[in-house]
């Protein structure tokens, strides 16, 4: 199982342009290509944080000018799925091709579902969509209901959801069988589509669900054997960006744990990936590998966590 950042398809001082996000995925896919050649079967997890944030944008612009209410964070999920998975597909099946390799790439549009008593949907703080001034937010608010928070760095009013923690990924027999006989598949994006389950009957809910945990609640529900989460760094350090930072080779569970307690690893950045990796391997995985996509030709690369 393989997870990256939505960051992996719109970098840094890019706009955003359907040809951008192609050139930039093809990129990682033949970076991914060196796990396939390795023999392993792929099953593929992304995130969407800055697409999600684009979709809000034109909703915006459709409300000024059209009067169109705006999309809820699950349809908007949806979307952004739909959208990069026909970008992976592209760009891998144009890598397996160029390498003379047939296989297929499948994509899923993944519900992932969520506890409604998750103790996150009473305090949100996951930051979505553009900025606004307070008077722009608490009019949103009198009028949605969406609570918007102000911004540390001074940027504005964003609005802010929860982030639950994912329970279980529909239908997940179904993946695993489609990566056992050897198919790519793109799931979990974005976390998945968080929904609830009310007598089986699932809904949509205004929340954002951690890619890196679902991928690793994936990865552990299909029996994967590693998980690999791309970051922007080759390795994880302790004390990073300070005179005594040490990058990590291989770290057990407990170590993990030790460094996450001591504060090694900031919110919203490393924190959560250390800790996918430690719930995948607690439940049934060989390892974690941390690294970034440029690293991967090398068997050896990253950071990983191993039981011990």
């Amino acid at each position: 199982m393989v997870a990256f950042g939505g960051n992996a398809l719109l970098r840094s001082g890019q706009k955003g342009t359907y040809l951008e996000q192609i050139a930039n995925v093809e990129q990682t896919c033949e970076q991914l290509y060196n796990l396939v050649a390795r023999g392993y079967f792929l099953a593929i997890g992304h995130g969407n944080g800055p697409q999600v944030g684009t979709v809000m944008l034109q909703q915006e612009a459709g409300r000024k000018v059209f009067d169109l209410a705006a999309m809820p964070m699950d349809f908007c999920g949806a979307q952004t799925q739909g959208s990069i998975a026909y970008l992976i597909e592209q760009g891998m099946n144009r890598v397996l091709v160029r390498h003379g390799l047939r296989r297929r790439v499948v994509s899923l549009i993944t519900q992932v579902v969520v506890d409604k008593d998750d103790p996150m949907f009473l305090n949100p703080t996951k930051p979505v969509g553009p900025y606004y001034t307070r008077e722009e937010a608490e009019a949103f608010h009198e009028e949605t209901g969406a609570i918007y928070r102000e911004d540390p760095k001074g940027n504005g009013w964003r609005k802010v959801v929860a982030s639950p923690k994912p329970v279980r990924i529909n239908n997940i027999e179904i993946i695993r069988q489609l990566v056992e006989v050897g198919n790519i598949v793109i799931t979990v994006g974005g976390g998945g589509i968080p929904v609830v389950d009310e007598d089986g009957v699932l809904s949509g809910v205004e929340a954002v669900i951690d890619k890196d945990l679902a991928s690793a609640l994936c990865a552990s529900q299909i029996r994967a054997d590693a998980l690999y989460i791309l970051t922007d760094v080759p390795k994880v350090y302790i004390n990073f960006r300070k005179p005594d930072e040490k990058p990590l080779d291989v770290i057990t569970v407990d170590e993990a744990k030790r460094y996450l307690a001591e504060g090694h690893f900031t919110e919203g950045s490393m924190a959560p990936k250390v800790r996918a990796g430690i719930y995948f391997v607690e439940n049934g995985g060989k390892e974690c590998v941390i690294t970034e996509a440029g690293q991967l030709e090398n068997p050896a690369c990253g950071t990983r966590i191993v039981k011990e």
